[in-house]
């Protein structure tokens, strides 16, 4: 009950006593019959909430929000409905990829009423129905999809989702607004399987980059054989400049027979 019309009842209750302790039995009597209506016929709903009235068994009216009445014994409210967002856990557990793998999906639903008489006539429990349809369709988009493009592309699968569901849902008056699946669990030996080949592509792909660099170091060694070929004093620089390279650390000195500086001096122009 409402605090309205609690207090509207109460505030005839009193009023009726008070006339029927003075006496005035008929003024009495009438207080006492607008507080039972009052009672029984003034209703409040929130500003989330719609009632759906029945009259004499037949839909009469879809009220709210704010106060409204109804004809005691006569009107009936068949169903309070919450229209605002809702959410629904559901999960597939054991359910087969479309290349066999047994995975457990759990996911969670987004939705909310958007035609109250629908909802309250066209099916007995919508809330329980949402349920069970979006765990059969999720079953179903599983069926449908490889297990990598189920774990890769989650946010393609929760749009088919929400359409799939929203279709079926449409004519109850319930709105998909969203799905999302949450989590997609896999059995221990395909994980350690899966972490394998990842490994082993990681590996492959370091190989392949290995080779790649050997092959430009090799191709750079080449390039400057060619040049220190061409240009004698070239390679006698760097030369000087390995020797210099490995004394500049302070205390080192190197002992450098004649021979190796000679062989750092190759036949052709020297620097002067």
């Amino acid at each position: 009950m409402n605090p309205i019309t609690l207090f509207l009842t109460v505030v005839f209750v009193l009023g009726g006593a008070f006339f029927l302790r003075a006496g005035q039995i008929p003024i009495a009597a009438a207080l006492f019959v607008i507080a039972a209506l009052i009672l029984f016929s003034l209703k409040m709903a929130n500003q989330w909430e719609k009632y759906v009235i029945l009259r004499a068994g037949r839909l009469h009216a879809v009220r709210g929000p704010g106060l409204f009445a109804i004809i005691p014994v006569l009107d009936s409210i068949a169903v309070v409905i919450d229209e605002r967002i809702q959410t629904t856990a559901f999960n597939a557990e054991q359910a087969l990829t479309k290349d066999t793998v047994p995975v457990n999906v759990d996911a969670i639903i987004f939705w909310k009423v958007e035609n109250s008489e629908r909802a309250a006539l066209a099916i007995t429990n919508y809330r329980q129905a949402i349920e069970r349809v979006a765990q059969s369709t999720l079953r179903e988009t599983i069926g449908s999809s490889h297990l990598g493009t189920l774990l890769s592309e989650r946010q393609a699968a929760d749009a088919q989702l929400r359409d799939v569901i929203g279709q079926k849902t449409a004519q109850w008056g319930i709105a998909v607004l969203s799905v999302e699946i949450r989590d997609v669990a896999i059995p221990e030996a395909l994980q350690n399987a899966m972490s394998r080949q990842a490994q082993a592509e990681r590996e492959k792909q370091a190989r392949v980059i290995l080779g790649s660099a050997e092959a430009e170091i090799a191709a750079k060694f080449v390039e400057a054989a060619t040049t220190y070929a061409d240009h004698p004093a070239a390679l006698q620089l760097r030369a000087m400049n390995i020797i210099y390279e490995t004394t500049k650390e302070r205390g080192a000195t190197i002992l450098l027979p004649t021979g190796l500086l000679d062989a750092f001096n190759p036949k052709g122009p020297q620097l002067k």
